[in-house]
């Protein structure tokens, strides 16, 4: 696909490319357009690559050893020229390997940047460190400020028992403290918050969120689930844009040292805060201060917003867009909240939750869809995948035929029969390898071995026709783009368990799970005509990485491999020492 789509775009991009294309459009083959450099008139290179190992992503010329940039872009990749064109700088790759930068298409920039600075539990070996950990930070902390963060597990920490505001209170009573499971899904307040949240026996349910109570039925446990989890947070007092700048830059150092060139912000955050992020972005594309591209995705049910003003998919300069509109379904599996079919295993009364309703749903789908809007949609349990997957066939009839590219986030528990719906109604499933590696230490005591061998579809999907993007929704998961794609290759989980990898059936090769970060994140955001491969005219975005992933020796090593340098619009914004 993406080859076809390069030979179509050369003529329209001729002017910008230069010489190497237009002999390209003549016949001329490559090397002969190399080996006539010198004579050619054109200003020297902003950066030339040479000695590499350079993988592509073009099926038709998937390897070359040098390249040419020019104001951000591509203009030749191939063989070594001789003699060798000027340039304002030369990166010599030492036959290392250069792939088209990381396009990580679901992170939440400011949580991410924002929980940097928070108290971390995700990996708390158990209660004791817990308890240790939130002692030390709330001695940090300001007396006058809420205690926030913790991405806790409670499979790891606590044997899979929740934790309590009960526990929350022996440790930091002074103050409120609200602390997220790593999944965003679940929190748990201590009784101070409660209080102010005047969260009680009484208090209802709101819809699509839960109150978790004790034995008696009645008293909260400290435990909120998905909508239930507002109760508390719109009490939290919202960064200022002072700290969301200071979550930004935080933020995009992360992303490039981990090799990331592009993201896709699913956000996640207030009214307020979101515009202050999106008039952030584009004061630090001003002043040249971004070193990744950030497609910024609006709330679902804030479609209307963005219809008013006429915006359309995808809307924005090639560094800061608005790449259209994110949906909650269901809730998550380790919250015991994702919208199933069948009972879980170990809560033998519950299926999950509607976060938003289907009925809703319907209604925001084929109004977003009738404006232009892209829309993805987070299902992670198999009724929210296949209630979505018939909400997109019914928008795509009822509103004009148009290139769509409706997705869905996570993808995570499939019907069989549901793996070909996928390419029938050209929905791209948008998943994350690392969370193979993590659920799997614990997913099947949630929903047992045959939902779990059904889901995590990295095989079949492909197999069916369905585009996979592959993505880490930081800071759910690590930004580690080389873990994912060993987890996607190898799906050993955390805990050591699965050696020979968890429902092995389901493993891709490197280069599949390679382009599913590149090309196929890409596509997902609508730029694969500009970025995903190594082509002339696309934008200059690739990473230089300390061994070749591709080659068989390696492929134990994957998720070991460092990022030496990474180019965004062929500038370096990093490199390792």
């Amino acid at each position: 696909m993406a080859g076809s789509a390069h030979r179509v775009r050369w003529g329209f991009r001729a002017a910008r490319c230069g010489w190497a294309t237009m002999l390209a459009l003549l016949g001329i083959g490559l090397a002969g357009a190399l080996a006539s450099a010198a004579a050619f008139p054109d200003p020297p290179l902003d950066l030339l690559v040479v000695d590499a190992r350079i993988w592509t992503g073009q099926a038709e010329q998937p390897w070359a050893e040098a390249m040419g940039v020019r104001q951000g872009r591509i203009v030749w990749v191939g063989a070594k020229p001789e003699p060798l064109p000027a340039a304002q700088r030369t990166l010599a790759g030492a036959q290392r390997l250069i792939v088209p930068g990381f396009y990580d298409a679901h992170v939440h920039l400011v949580g991410a940047g924002l929980g940097l600075a928070r108290v971390q539990l995700k990996d708390a070996a158990d209660a004791a460190e817990f308890a240790k950990r939130l002692r030390e930070f709330d001695a940090r902390l300001p007396r006058d400020r809420w205690l926030l963060g913790g991405r806790w597990d409670h499979d790891r920490t606590f044997g899979g028992e929740l934790p309590t505001a009960a526990q929350l209170d022996a440790i930091v009573p002074h103050r409120p403290v609200f602390l997220h499971r790593y999944d965003g899904h679940s929190g748990v307040a201590n009784s101070q918050a409660l209080k102010l949240a005047n969260i009680t026996a009484e208090t209802p349910n709101p819809p699509g969120g839960e109150i978790v109570r004790g034995p008696d039925g009645r008293t909260p446990t400290g435990v909120l689930r998905n909508n239930a989890k507002a109760l508390v947070e719109k009490l939290i007092p919202p960064p200022d844009a002072e700290e969301i700048a200071e979550a930004l830059t935080a933020a995009m150092q992360e992303v490039r040292a981990a090799g990331v060139t592009s993201v896709e912000d699913m956000d996640g955050s207030s009214p307020s805060v979101r515009r202050r992020h999106f008039a952030l972005l584009q004061q630090f594309e001003r002043q040249d201060r971004l070193t990744c591209r950030v497609s910024l995705r609006w709330p679902l049910s804030d479609h209307a917003e963005l219809s008013r003003l006429g915006v359309t998919f995808p809307f924005g300069s090639d560094f800061v867009r608005i790449g259209g509109l994110k949906g909650y379904a269901d809730g998550s599996l380790g919250s015991s909240s994702a919208r199933m079919f069948a009972p879980y295993v170990h809560e033998p009364s519950q299926r999950g939750v509607w976060v938003t309703p289907p009925g809703r749903m319907e209604t925001l789908i084929e109004e977003a869809d009738a404006s232009g809007l892209n829309i993805t949609v987070h299902c992670i349990g198999d009724e929210a995948n296949a209630v979505l997957l018939d909400l997109y066939a019914g928008a795509a009839v009822k509103n004009r035929p148009r290139d769509r590219r409706f997705r869905i986030e996570h993808a995570q528990i499939l019907r069989r029969e549901d793996y070909s719906r996928f390419a029938a109604g050209k929905v791209i499933a948008s998943m994350q390898p690392y969370h193979i590696i993590d659920d799997g230490r614990w997913a099947e005591g949630r929903i047992g071995r045959e939902r779990c061998a059904a889901g995590y579809a990295c095989r079949p999907l492909p197999d069916a026709g369905a585009v996979l993007a592959s993505v880490s929704d930081w800071p759910v998961a690590p930004l580690r783009p080389l873990q994912g794609i060993g987890a996607a290759v190898h799906r050993r989980t955390l805990d050591g368990a699965h050696p020979l990898g968890w429902i092995p059936e389901q493993k891709i090769t490197v280069a599949e799970a390679l382009r599913a970060y590149t090309w196929g994140s890409a596509f997902a955001a609508g730029v694969e005509r500009v970025q995903g491969t190594l082509a002339p005219g696309f934008l200059a975005d690739f990473v230089l990485l300390d061994r070749n992933v591709l080659d068989p020796s390696e492929v134990d090593r994957i998720a070991a491999t460092k990022v030496l340098v990474t180019v965004v619009g062929g500038r370096v914004v990093f490199e390792r020492p």
